[in-house]
């Protein structure tokens, strides 16, 4: 019935569609749902006027140049893709397949010489690789064995001395 009224009003109106309401009518009175705030109309400087606050994650330098980064990316089409996990792990696995094929096929061109140069080069890391493992089973090995091997070798020191 309200909507009628407001119809009929409208309508029936030269001069416009609020003049001449009846106040009676509350559907016809426009209505404010926020009151204007005094302060803006004073010039009082006593006053302490409400500020926005200031949010600290928006404000910190690491946000700003993830956003930036985000919308410069957005624009050039580049937008982050949200893979599910497994087609992740799985394209991660053609990639490294697929690397895996480049070298052995870089691999198989190699020439004699190539081959014989990385063998002798295995050879001389192994050689090394056992002379580290005896030096730290020397060192690690306890006190009575050194004195023990020091011993022998200053006997037979002395024994070649006195062949000589």
């Amino acid at each position: 019935m309200c909507s009628q009224a407001l119809f009929l009003s409208f309508m029936s109106r030269p001069n416009g569609p609020l003049e001449n309401i009846d106040p009676k009518d509350s559907c016809l009175i426009p209505r404010n749902i926020m009151a204007e705030p005094d302060y803006i109309e004073d010039d009082n400087p006593e006053l302490i006027r409400p500020q926005k606050l200031i949010n600290p994650v928006k404000s910190s330098r690491n946000h700003q140049d993830l956003h930036r980064e985000l919308l410069m990316n957005q624009k050039r089409g580049l937008a982050p893709q949200n893979k599910p996990e497994l087609q992740k792990v799985m394209e991660k696995r053609r990639r490294d397949q697929v690397i895996k094929q480049k070298e052995e096929e870089a691999q198989k061109k190699k020439s004699d010489l190539e081959i014989e140069l990385l063998k002798r080069q295995q050879k001389l890391e192994q050689l090394e690789l056992e002379k580290q493992k005896l030096q730290e089973e020397q060192e690690n090995a306890p006190e009575f064995v050194k004195v023990k091997g020091n011993l022998r070798r200053t006997g037979q020191e002395v024994a070649q001395a006195q062949e000589s």
